[in-house]
């Protein structure tokens, strides 16, 4: 038992040092801004959307590479919503105050958010099965799926500046690190746990944010 552990992290390691050794520049450009995206996010900074887009172009390339189309569809989606947000963000009154506001939801918010999230979950999944059999052969619907759906789910929010939106970008997170280091960017598994933590922490930040100006 003791050595099949041990040859397991073994592989893992090495799986590990071959695909970092094998990580192109336009990948570590694309986490670099990723990082730089949820620390501005983070702030309330408007700096997260045109960062963000430079992250979200490269990875439309690596997901369809990778066979990862829920995630491509997922940053195809966030390109979207960063023009979306963008917008919103920058809209000021005539005080020339920003007009949207970091807020938490309400339970007929959570109630909509869960109803968003679900299906999303269902329309990735059974697109994914079907894709599988013809087109993406090492797709994983369930897990692809998921951290697709938590996504779609995280941006949505995120341009609405709701406290909520960390609880999924935290649940997208935990699913990309497996699903991107077994599709061989192990770099980039490695950058969901650096966002994981940063997610945490952007949670605290708008929570104390949300307090303060209340």
């Amino acid at each position: 038992m003791a050595l099949n552990a041990y040859m397991n992290i073994t592989e893992i390691y090495q799986q590990f040092v071959t695909d970092i050794n094998q990580t192109t520049w336009y990948e570590y450009v694309g986490v670099l801004m990723g990082i730089a995206s949820v620390w501005f996010s983070r702030k309330e900074n408007i700096m997260v959307y045109p960062t963000g887009l430079i992250n979200t172009i490269i990875y439309i390339y690596l997901s369809f590479k990778g066979g990862l189309l829920g995630e491509a569809s997922v940053n195809i989606y966030y390109t979207v919503m960063s023009i979306y947000g963008w917008l919103l963000w920058a809209k000021k009154d005539q005080q020339q105050h920003h007009v949207l506001q970091i807020t938490t939801a309400t339970k007929k918010e959570w109630l909509q958010h869960c109803c968003f999230f679900a299906v999303f979950y269902v329309v990735i999944y059974f697109a994914l099965v079907y894709l599988k059999i013809y087109f993406a052969l090492g797709a994983i619907p369930w897990a692809d799926a998921f951290a697709s759906a938590t996504a779609f789910t995280g941006m949505w929010l995120m341009t609405k500046k709701k406290v909520e939106s960390w609880y999924w970008w935290i649940a997208t997170n935990i699913a990309s690190i497996p699903l991107y280091f077994v599709k061989h960017y192990v770099f980039t598994s490695v950058y969901y746990v650096v966002l994981l933590i940063m997610a945490f922490a952007g949670l605290f930040e708008w929570l104390k944010r949300k307090k303060t100006a209340h």
